[in-house]
C-alpha cells in the first residue's frame, strides 16, 4: 500500500536508512541470505551492512510448515550447526505412505517408493523455531534484524530500477485518516535488495509484473497447506515416524495429501494440503482437512490427545517450469518468493536456505566490485550449475502429472521417479493459473461435510484462535476489493461464494443485507496464507500487508 502524496507531503519526507544490502522477509531464505554475507565479510575482511525486515511480531511468528527438513542446505550454511543448537532434534526413523478409501488404508512397501518419497537422514523440525534459531546467528554476525515492520512499498530510481522498500505507515485508521499515533513509514535503501517473503509474497507479485518476470515461464501453481499441532498419548507416540497420504477424502481428479509427523515430546504435526487447482467451488480445504483426521487409520493417533496450534499458508508448488525470472535491475527474489519448493519432496527449507545463499554470494561479489542496483546475473547461473538445481528439473513434472489425477499422476511419477530416477527427456506443462480452474457451481455438486466433534475435529473460528491472529483493529483492511460489485455481481451467482469456503480462517462471510446478501471481510481472523490472493476466481481481492506485527503468532509451527 503506497503512502499518498498527500500523507508525505503534510508529514515526510520519511526517514531513511542507508544499506549494501535490504533483505524483506526473516525466513529461512530471508536470514540465510544474511548470514552468508556477513560470513563472506568476514572472510573477505570486509564491512557490509545488511538488514531484515520482518513483518511477523518476532522472527518465526508467521513461520509454518510441516516439517520435515534435508540438512543439505544448513550443512552448507552453517555446518557446525549441531554444536551451535540448531533445534533439528528428531530424525526421521520410518516412512510410510498410505493410498486412503473412506474406510481402509493401503500402505506402500517401502521398496517400492520413489526417492522423493523416502527420508533417510532427515529431520522433523519445527520450522517456527528452526528460523528463530536462525534469527540469533544473523544477529551475533552483525545483520540487523527489524521484527513488527511490514514492507509495504517498493522503492525504485530514476531508471526503474529497486533503490530498497519502505515500511508501512502505522495508526492509520479505519477511515484512511491519520489518527494520534500515526507514525510515518521508514524507507530502508539498498544497493541491492533480496525478496524472501515467502508463497505469493505481495511485493514480489508487484515485481513478477512489473518486469515480467515469469514471460517464459509456465503459470504458478499453488497448494494451500493446513496444519495442526497437536500432544498425543505416549502410547501412541513414535519419535520419528513420518507418514504421508494421498487418495481419500479428496476425490481423485483434486491434487492433494497429508503429512503426519511425530516429534519429540510426544508432539505430533498433522496437516492437509490441497492443491488450488481444484475445480469444485463448493470443495473447502479446511473441512477436507477436519475429515480426513476421521480416517479409521489416522484418528486413532488423536484420541486422548490434544490439539495445541492450528494455522494455514499457502506453499509455491510449480516448480522448475514455472519459475520465473529470479532478477531485475536493483534485486532478486529467493525463496518460496519465487518457487523453489520441490513438491514431489513435500520440501523446501533446503531450497530457502540454498538460493538465500546464492543470491547471497552474487550480491557480495557485486558490491566487492564497485556495482548497486544492477542484474545480479551470477545468482541464476549458480543456481543452474548446483545441486538444487538438478533436483528441481528431476522433480519438473511431478505437479503437472498430479494435476492430471490421483491415478494416472501416481503411475507416471512412479515411472520417472522411480524406474527412471527423473532423468527423463520429456518436459510437461501447465497451461492454467490456479484462479481459472474452477467450473460454475452449477457444474458441480455440492459437498455435505459432517459437523465438527470438538474432540478431533473443529470449526474455523476456535482454529483461529489457537492461531493467536491478532490485529490492530483500527486500521484500513489489509484485504482489499478491487471491484466491490465482484462478489455478489459474478462469485456468489456463480460459484456460489467461493471465498467463504477456500479461506481457512473464516474472513469471508456472506450475510443477509438489504440487497439479498453481501460479502462481509474479517480482516482479523486473516492468518496470512494468501489462499484468496490466489484462488480468487476474477482476481478481484488484492492481500495487503496490515499494519506490521499483525496476524498470526506461531510458538512452535
Amino acid at each position: 500500500m503506497n503512502t499518498s502524496p498527500e500523507i508525505l507531503s503534510q508529514f515526510g519526507p520519511r526517514d531513511s536508512m542507508d544499506y549494501d544490502v535490504v533483505i524483506v522477509g526473516g525466513g529461512p531464505s530471508g536470514l540465510s541470505a544474511a548470514i552468508r554475507l556477513k560470513q563472506l565479510a568476514t572472510e573477505k575482511g570486509s564491512d557490509i551492512s545488511v538488514c531484515v525486515l520482518e513483518k511477523g511480531s518476532e522472527v518465526g511468528a508467521h513461520i509454518l510448515s510441516g516439517a520435515v527438513m534435508d540438512p543439505i542446505g544448513i550443512n552448507e550454511l552453517i555446518p557446525d550447526w549441531k554444536a551451535k543448537g540448531a533445534p533439528l532434534n528428531t530424525e526421521v526413523s520410518e516412512d510410510r505412505f498410505m493410498f486412503l478409501t473412506e474406510t481402509k488404508s493401503l500402505t506402500t512397501p517401502n521398496w517400492l517408493l520413489p526417492a522423493c518419497f523416502q527420508n533417510h537422514g532427515n529431520y522433523i523440525v519445527s520450522l517456527a523455531n528452526f528460523t528463530r534459531w536462525l534469527g540469533a546467528e544473523a544477529e551475533s554476525l552483525g545483520v540487523e534484524i527489524f521484527p513488527g515492520f511490514a514492507a509495504a512499498e517498493i522503492m525504485y530510481g530514476s531508471n526503474g530500477e529497486v533503490t530498497g522498500v519502505a515500511t508501512g505507515n502505522m495508526g492509520i485508521g479505519k477511515d484512511g485518516e491519520v489518527t494520534d499515533q500515526f507514525q510515518l513509514g521508514m524507507e530502508l535503501r539498498g544497493k541491492y535488495t533480496l525478496f524472501a517473503e515467502g508463497s505469493r509474497g505481495h511485493l514480489g507479485k508487484q515485481l513478477i509484473s512489473k518486469f515480467a518476470l515469469d514471460a517464459n515461464s509456465d503459470p504458478q501453481s499453488y497448494g494451500i497447506g493446513i496444519k495442526e499441532l497437536w500432544e498425543i498419548d505416549p502410547a501412541k507416540h513414535q519419535e520419528g515416524l513420518v507418514i504421508h497420504t494421498a487418495g481419500w477424502p479428496l476425490s481423485s481428479d483434486t491434487y492433494g495429501g497429508s503429512f503426519l509427523y511425530h516429534l519429540e515430546n510426544n508432539q505430533v504435526a498433522v496437516g492437509f494440503v490441497v492443491g488450488l487447482s481444484y475445480s469444485n467451488p463448493y470443495l473447502s480445504p479446511f473441512e477436507e482437512f477436519q475429515r480426513y483426521k476421521t480416517h479409521p487409520s489416522i484418528r486413532t493417533f488423536f484420541e486422548g490427545g490434544k490439539r495445541i496450534s492450528y494455522g494455514a499458508r499457502a506453499l509455491t508448488a510449480g516448480g522448475l517450469n514455472s519459475l520465473p525470472k529470479t532478477i531485475f535491475p536493483g534485486g532478486a527474489l529467493i525463496g518460496c518468493d519465487a518457487g523453489f519448493l520441490n513438491a514431489s519432496r513435500i520440501k523446501g527449507s533446503h531450497a530457502a536456505i540454498k538460493t538465500g545463499m546464492l543470491a547471497a554470494e552474487a550480491a557480495f561479489d557485486a558490491l566487492q566490485a564497485g556495482r548497486s542496483a544492477d542484474e545480479l546475473e551470477t545468482y541464476p547461473t549458480a543456481f543452474k550449475q548446483s545441486w538444487l538445481h538438478t533436483e528441481l528439473k528431476k522433480a519438473r513434472n511431478f505437479k503437472p502429472w498430479m494435476s492430471k489425477g490421483l491415478y494416472l499422476g501416481t503411475l507416471m511419477v512412479g515411472i520417472e521417479q522411480k524406474l527412471l530416477g527423473g532423468n527423463v527427456p520429456w518436459t510437461i506443462h501447465q497451461q492454467h493459473a490456479d484462479h481459472e480452474c474452477l467450473k460454475p457451481a452449477s457444474a458441480c455438486s455440492p459437498i455435505e461435510y459432517p459437523k465438527p466433534d470438538g474432540k478431533i475435529t473443529f470449526d474455523r473460528l476456535s482454529s483461529v484462535f489457537i492461531s493467536n491472529a491478532n490485529h490492530e483493529e483500527n486500521q484500513p483492511a489489509h484485504l482489499t476489493l478491487k471491484d466491490t460489485s465482484v462478489p455478489t455481481g459474478i462469485n456468489l451467482p456463480l460459484y456460489d461464494g467461493p471465498e467463504q469456503r477456500y479461506c481457512p480462517a473464516g474472513v469471508y462471510e456472506y450475510i443477509p443485507s438489504a440487497q439479498g446478501q453481501q460479502l462481509q471481510i474479517n480482516a482479523q481472523n486473516c492468518v496470512h496464507c494468501k489462499t484468496c490472493d490466489i484462488k480468487d476466481p476474477t482476481q478481484n481481492i488484492v492481500w495487503l500487508n496490515p499494519e506490521g506485527g499483525g496476524g498470526p503468532n506461531y510458538s512452535s509451527m
